[in-house]
């Protein structure tokens, strides 16, 4: 059966007590937020409904949504707010009395800074030829590299067998229109070197545990899962996820897969080439729709 197309989240919405969704590329481009996409959340919360948001930022939960705020993001979205990071931070605490080798831009040095608090300023943080692990938050710079650049870095990691966290299981993401590498992309060659890699974030079931521990928290009882919806753009992330905890989840069309849902020069939905990626990741939404909106 074909996976209908809809207006807006208005034509879900009563089905569903509570929403998981996903933030880059559904809420915010990295420069801006969108404010129909807040409005409909906004709006699903003034119904009754409870939104978790889920992320695979590499920064903690309560540094995210500080930047959230940055770009306009109303906290009236939202009820609450888990992270890859912050899932990552967790890991790192858990390593204490390890040395830890940052693999990042030093704009996410705020994780490093959170486990130093967390363990009362014994946090190792070493070069990599002293690391009994590795924190990978994404490329140095990712306007410039591309992961063929690490493959020394990966290959000196996997002969001294250094376990890595990746905070961030994406392997792209869109920031300001353009598509850029992330940590996932890093985490998917060491795999593919036989490295050990941890990973919380989406799609894997450790933060989906968590938003929806948030959500009994909030409601005072677990939601059913057949109440619940995912909302996402990202098919190996958002929608893969959502599958595994057992979630329905709604596309978004026009976020990260946009280039080849919509091919120039006419920018026309490829329904083949949409049928044909969620085939190959086994995924099946409940609806979708080009953009977040009620």
């Amino acid at each position: 059966m074909a996976i209908p197309q809809i207006s807006g989240l208005s034509q879900l919405a009563d089905r569903y007590d509570a929403i998981l969704c996903d933030v880059w590329g559904v809420l915010i481009d990295g420069r801006s937020h969108f404010p129909v996409a807040a409005a409909a959340l906004e709006t699903f919360r003034a119904r009754g409904g409870k939104v978790a948001l889920v992320t695979n930022a590499s920064r903690p939960s309560e540094e995210v949504g500080r930047q959230l705020d940055g770009l306009g993001l109303p906290r009236a979205a939202y009820d609450d707010l888990v992270s890859a990071g912050q899932l990552t931070l967790d890991q790192m605490v858990g390593r204490a009395g390890q040395a830890c080798h940052h693999l990042g831009p030093p704009r996410d040095n705020g994780l490093l800074e959170a486990a130093d608090r967390l363990l009362g300023g014994k946090f190792r943080r070493v070069p990599l030829a002293d690391a009994d692990y590795v924190v990978c938050t994404g490329l140095i710079d990712e306007t410039r590299e591309t992961p063929d650049d690490y493959a020394g870095t990966l290959e000196i990691m996997r002969e001294r067998g250094l376990p890595m966290l990746c905070a961030n299981p994406d392997i792209v993401v869109g920031i300001g229109g353009e598509l850029v590498y992330c940590a996932g992309a890093l985490a998917e060659r060491y795999a593919a070197l036989g490295g050990e890699v941890a990973m919380g974030g989406k799609p894997y079931p450790p933060i989906y545990a968590a938003a929806l521990g948030r959500i009994a928290a909030l409601t005072g009882a677990p939601p059913p899962a057949g109440r619940v919806l995912a909302i996402g753009d990202g098919v190996a992330t958002d929608l893969l996820g959502a599958a595994r905890a057992g979630l329905d989840s709604l596309f978004l069309t026009e976020g990260v897969h946009r280039d080849e849902l919509y091919p120039p020069p006419e920018r026309r939905l490829d329904a083949a080439a949409m049928g044909a990626l969620l085939a190959g990741a086994g995924v099946k939404p409940v609806a979708f729709a080009p953009f977040l909106v009620w």
